[in-house]
């Protein structure tokens, strides 16, 4: 049975853009895997009350309307079930992640779905998954107070069940990009596929 990677590229520009080129490095290094790519860059609805509402109606009561409304999120989802691991192109902006990243956490993150609430508090329903996030800042040093962008996505992966979460980081490319870049680079090479 083949591999499966799901790619999700969060960056805004599709050229020049690090973390496009790194994440295409750590996607080569899983050769022969069936990948699907998720390019948020044209960006991603918001939810709005016509999707929450039709979230929090049980999937058999659902309207016509209501299944329409969530069709893109049951897409969404059925990427992140079929895949093994999840590689995501993460620059920070503004400390955090872009909004279309954001708008696609929202999408994902279903109760009953991709997790689900017990008596000892929530649990998420897609363990044994791996995630790698490809991480380009241009100051921010990953894992810092000020890094609110990966300490969240490993959250929010944890959460739905994705503990096993590397961090593959070109930080502070605003102050030495040759450095950073290097260090981004050997950590790819060290990547186990």
């Amino acid at each position: 049975m083949s591999h499966s990677i799901l790619r999700i590229d969060a960056s805004a520009r599709r050229e020049g853009s690090v973390s496009r080129d790194l994440t295409d490095q750590v996607v080569a290094k899983f050769s022969g895997a069936a990948v699907t790519t998720r390019d948020l860059a044209t960006g991603l609805p918001l939810i709005d009350e016509a999707w929450v509402g039709a979230n929090f109606t049980p999937a058999d009561d659902r309207s016509d309307d209501q299944r329409e409304t969530l069709a893109l999120s049951d897409t969404l989802i059925a990427e992140l079930v079929g895949a093994d691991t999840i590689v995501i192109g993460l620059p920070i902006y503004n400390f955090g992640v872009p909004a279309a990243l954001k708008a696609w956490v929202d999408l994902i993150a279903r109760a009953g779905v991709t997790f689900n609430y017990t008596e000892t508090g929530p649990k998420g329903a897609l363990e044994g998954k791996r995630a790698i996030l490809v991480m380009a800042s241009g100051g921010v040093p990953a894992g810092s107070p000020v890094d609110f962008a990966t300490t969240y996505m490993k959250h929010l992966l944890g959460f739905i069940g994705i503990t096993d979460v590397e961090i593959i980081a070109a930080e502070a490319l605003a102050v030495n990009p040759e450095s950073a870049l290097q260090a981004a680079n050997d950590a790819i090479d060290a990547l186990a596929a």
